[in-house]
């Protein structure tokens, strides 16, 4: 009878922890299982601050240099140049829609909303919740007041941070600005990493923050940037999950393929009546590449889940779910921390 060899071998699992696992196989076999797996493995999260948990949240409006805008380059997948128009020592964008914006009124802000929640513990197992707009919105009058991110970040009991750029502002538009270019969301993150340290008070969590797993979350337009970061970014080892929140516009491929080639990333869409028939295209896209997906949340979200719903399924009351106020009165009330807790690794 053929002998057969048992190796141990470190296999890494979502969250960065180690679990040793025996590997029946020849030595070549085991190499080529190896090589495969690695494709997929987390980078680990490294934990350097010794700081106690925060005793206060701790929010702010910060400018970046790595900001999506201002932008003067060209369009993604084009020779066409962004800032398209000039007028009277102005430089402006004409959308795809036709409708004119100007670089001093839209696409100058370079501000960043941090917020790092009461009881964060830098020494535990935490995650990067990168937060991409819709239309029409501001950082502090939208996402800061009328959505609550900040607030619902906290609220969900989850050791993490959130990092919410100003994309174009106030607009009805789009455009991911400096994410287009190749590896410019993971520039952005580096310096989001030194940003939160200073914000944080502990300058050794730098480090903790620089290799944290990122979850990007899109509301409505957002969904842009969200695709262009997610395929292009250079973060796919720290990428852990992708939450679009009545978002799905476009990008169909870039999702599905994202889905399909990296099982420890998680994946949700929720939608409404603007984007079900966008949400049914996935579907069955994934379907045909024989992928399985949920159509209802489960109790964790885990590595490789794919679940795709309707936002307002089991909502009550007499406030009707819309697509304006989905962030905070869907399935239920302040949905996004609900969709948090149920990244159960992260637990604070």
């Amino acid at each position: 009878m053929q002998s057969v060899r048992i190796r141990w071998t470190v296999a890494a699992l979502a969250g960065a922890s180690l679990l040793l696992v025996p590997v029946r196989g020849s030595a070549d076999a085991i190499n080529d299982l190896l090589m495969g797996a690695a494709q997929h493995v987390p980078a680990p999260q490294q934990v350097y601050a010794r700081s106690a948990p925060l005793k206060r949240d701790r929010t702010e409006l910060i400018p970046f240099a790595t900001a999506p805008f201002p932008y003067a380059g060209t369009i993604a997948g084009t020779d066409k140049p962004f800032l398209d128009v000039e007028q009277d020592g102005r430089r402006g964008h004409t959308t795809p829609f036709g409708r004119l914006y100007w670089e001093d009124e839209t696409y100058s802000d370079r501000r960043v909303l941090l917020h790092i929640p009461k009881g964060f513990d830098v020494r535990k197992p935490s995650v990067m919740i990168v937060f991409f707009h819709g239309h029409g919105a501001t950082l502090a009058r939208d996402v800061l007041r009328r959505q609550r991110v900040p607030a619902q970040i906290s609220a969900s009991g989850v050791n993490a941070v959130l990092v919410a750029p100003q994309l174009a502002v106030d607009a009805a538009d789009s455009s991911a600005g400096k994410f287009w270019e190749p590896g410019a969301f993971a520039r952005f993150v580096r310096e989001a990493a030194q940003r939160l340290a200073e914000l944080h008070g502990d300058k050794r969590s730098a480090r903790t923050f620089a290799s944290m797993p990122i979850v990007l979350v899109a509301y409505s337009g957002g969904y842009l940037p969200a695709a262009w970061c997610a395929a292009k970014g250079g973060v796919t080892s720290r990428l852990r999950g992708v939450i679009l929140l009545d978002a799905l516009y476009g990008k169909l491929d870039t999702f599905a393929s994202l889905i399909a080639r990296d099982p420890s990333v998680f994946f949700v869409s929720t939608y409404l009546s603007s984007t079900e028939s966008k949400n049914a295209e996935l579907e069955r896209a994934l379907a045909d590449r024989a992928v399985d997906f949920d159509t209802a949340l489960e109790p964790r979200l885990d590595p490789g889940s794919v679940t795709i719903f309707p936002g307002d399924t089991g909502s009550t009351g007499s406030t009707k779910v819309t697509h304006r106020n989905l962030l905070t009165r869907a399935w239920t009330n302040n949905p996004l921390a609900d969709l948090l807790r149920r990244m159960r690794q992260y637990r604070r």
